[in-house]
């Protein structure tokens, strides 16, 4: 039944204003998506780890800023005593063969050749001692990189079935996992600073990246690479749990989409389900089984929405579902005009109940 039929088969119900009706909307939503951004995403620096690979990556770059600023501070000192020597001389009788030009050479030259090399043979050091293997029962599962989102396959050996999700990956504390990387259109980069360095996803190609967290917490990812107008809002998490947290997760996530709690819900599942979400996304456990967007089985469950655009809440959600190109110009979720403030609202209640 179309929204428009089920309206009139409740007449009793108040219908509110049509978002499409509300020229203040976009603007609304899209300051509402600006505030949220900084509360919803974890932590992303080069200069902390969550395991050997973080580790690395901040020693090396503490290494670089060290290394730049001794250079910088030399370079400037340098700079200072060749402008305060010989001041009063004329500038016609500067002799470039006089003795110590040679300093030119090694200056300009040698220097830097001592110095790139340097850099270059402790970046390969880094590079050449991250997680080299991963036990054949370890959790494995494979990322694809979609514009302007990340699709997660889970494949757990120890779990009794596959799952997806989306923008948000659980590994467990202690292990090391394997994760294979696949575009689904243009070169996207995964790269979560705090656990492993960077490698690109590129379009007809497979790479495998390892991560091994020591400690548990939450990871600040993002696409490293640009990949189109969207590319500054293609965020993930990394959320590194406990083996018992990890195991009921996974659990949790195998399970079919929950059932509807009260009307309301009620009523957003059937929107969901029977209206135009359901040509792109999946809930498991429902007739909604599209291929082309975000698996929402479980998305109430995630810290985010969006691809790390949007803390994951019911006012974001509902934003998000109304007219997503407000927060996300450019994505392919389309603006959707059908459904009453009411119905949005149901919609968006039913998909933070699914967790």
């Amino acid at each position: 039944m179309s929204p428009t039929r089920r309206a009139s088969a409740h007449p009793s119900r108040v219908r509110p204003l049509r978002v499409r009706h509300s020229p203040l909307a976009p603007a609304v939503l899209a300051a509402a998506a600006i505030a949220g951004v900084a509360a919803c995403q974890a932590p992303m620096s080069v200069f902390t780890g969550g395991g050997d690979g973080g580790r690395r990556i901040s020693a090396l770059a503490w290494f670089l800023v060290i290394a730049a600023a001794v250079v910088y501070v030399a370079v400037m000192a340098l700079f200072l005593v060749a402008m305060s020597r010989h001041r009063d001389r004329d500038p016609a009788a500067v002799d470039l063969s006089e003795p110590g030009t040679g300093f030119i050479v090694w200056g300009g030259g040698v220097m830097p050749a001592i110095v790139l090399t340097v850099v270059f043979v402790v970046g390969l050091a880094a590079m050449g001692r991250f997680p080299a293997s991963a036990s054949p029962n370890a959790p494995h599962f494979t990322v694809t990189g979609h514009q302007w989102w990340w699709q997660v396959d889970y494949d757990d050996p120890a779990g009794p079935g596959r799952f997806t999700t989306a923008n948000e990956l659980h590994v467990p504390v202690g292990e090391t996992v394997r994760i294979r990387l696949v575009s689904a259109d243009v070169i996207h980069s995964f790269w979560v600073p705090g656990l492993q360095g960077k490698i690109d996803l590129i379009p007809g190609d497979t790479n495998e990246i390892r991560i091994h967290a020591e400690k548990p917490g939450t990871y600040r990812g993002q696409c490293a690479e640009f990949c189109g107008m969207q590319h500054a809002n293609m965020a993930f998490t990394v959320v590194a749990d406990s083996p018992a947290r990890y195991a009921a997760w996974i659990a949790a996530q195998q399970a079919p989409a929950k059932e509807p709690v009260d009307s309301m819900t009620a009523l957003g599942r059937e929107l969901v389900t029977g209206g135009p979400c359901a040509l792109c996304h999946t809930l498991r456990g429902t007739n909604a089984r599209g291929q082309v967007a975000p698996d929402l089985t479980h998305v109430g469950s995630r810290l985010t929405i969006a691809a790390g655009t949007l803390p994951n809440n019911l006012g974001t959600m509902e934003a998000w579902v109304a007219n997503a190109q407000s927060i996300k110009p450019g994505a392919k979720m389309p603006t959707i005009t059908q459904f009453s403030g009411v119905e949005l609202r149901a919609i968006a209640q039913y998909l933070e109940s699914v967790k």
